[in-house]
């Protein structure tokens, strides 16, 4: 049995908009961003449907192309969105759970352990592999929460050549294990997380470029009584660490990072989420490159096509190539 992929594209408080509007119905290459993600879900040979939550009508009309609709082979539903992101993805798991886009129902007892697979809208350099990849570690984690990563080296390659050049520069969250970026990939058995609504805050609160962000949060935090002090210290040693990172000062990034590990962020967050979590490290790295300003969506734009050739090459390169069925399928 395959797993249901979520694909988030609403437009309520966490939504960041481009150009005055979601992000997700931009377009590229004549597809809308979230078209893009629908059809790379469609060569993942882990997935058997998709569910995309946000604005029925606008997403029937950018799903609706024949673009796209000559590629789509597994069931593609479309679920009205709630008030946030969290709501998103709880109700958009219900809906699954009773195979119904209009109303959905909570888990009996013997469907708490439900995995779906949920991932961001506006990705369009993500490969199959990617997703095929990160799902299959999951799995093998066997834990309630999987959140997905890319090592710095992965996205490197989306910067600039020279100053002035076209290109992507992101932040990274700087640890002692390396510099990670957090890929919008998500593996979850929902049921099973004990405090939903501390993702949503966490999600709200990203963008770690913005200290007063990573400061509110860590605030939340100690109130919370969860972790106290000692996360609140956490989430401040890795944004002084990015800050570093990003200013060119590496020995000062690193030697800040040297307190903070991939395995104490992973038990900070299982507690703070009350729920057994791990990250999972992908390398390919398509999945990590979102797109948020307007600079980012025109270099993407400008770059796309051999961006996704390079995506592409490097995912069969990482993670061997797709189920021959598949590949025929694409001819």
């Amino acid at each position: 049995m395959g797993i249901p992929a979520i694909v988030t594209a609403g437009d309520s408080r966490a939504a960041k908009a481009v150009y005055g509007k979601s992000k997700v119905y931009l377009e590229i290459d004549g597809l809308p961003l979230v078209a893009h993600v629908v059809r790379a879900l469609q060569d993942c040979p882990e997935v058997d449907a998709v569910w995309v939550v946000g604005d029925t009508e606008r997403l029937e009309q950018a799903l609706g192309s024949q673009q796209l609709t000559s590629t789509l082979r597994k069931p593609l539903h479309i679920v009205p969105q709630q008030r946030d992101l969290i709501s998103n993805a709880w109700e958009t798991y219900r809906r699954v759970l009773s195979g119904d886009v209009t109303k959905g129902r909570d888990p009996n007892p013997d469907e708490l352990d439900t995995e779906v697979f949920l991932l961001s809208g506006d990705v369009p350099l993500a490969t199959p592999q990617e997703f095929s990849s990160f799902i299959k570690a999951s799995q093998v984690a066997n834990v309630d929460y999987t959140l997905g990563l890319c090592p710095a080296e992965s996205l490197d390659i989306f910067r600039p050549e020279q100053t002035g050049g076209s290109g992507i520069s992101v932040a990274y969250f700087n640890v002692r294990d390396g510099r990670f970026r957090q890929n919008n990939l998500h593996y979850a058995r929902p049921a099973r997380i004990g405090r939903l609504d501390r993702i949503e805050e966490m999600y709200e609160l990203r963008h770690q470029r913005r200290f007063w962000n990573m400061f509110t949060l860590a605030i939340r935090i100690l109130a919370s009584r969860v972790g106290g002090f000692k996360i609140a210290m956490l989430f401040s040693m890795m944004h002084f660490a990015g800050v570093a990172d990003r200013k060119g000062r590496k020995k000062l990034a690193r030697f800040l990072a040297r307190a903070v590990t991939l395995e104490i962020n992973r038990a900070t967050i299982s507690k703070i989420l009350d729920t057994r979590f791990t990250f999972i490290v992908t390398e390919s790295g398509g999945c990590g490159l979102d797109i948020d300003t307007e600079e980012e969506y025109e270099v993407i734009r400008e770059r796309f096509t051999q961006w996704l050739k390079d995506q592409k090459a490097r995912s069969i390169e990482l993670h061997g190539p797709l189920p021959q069925r598949l590949e025929d399928q694409r001819q």
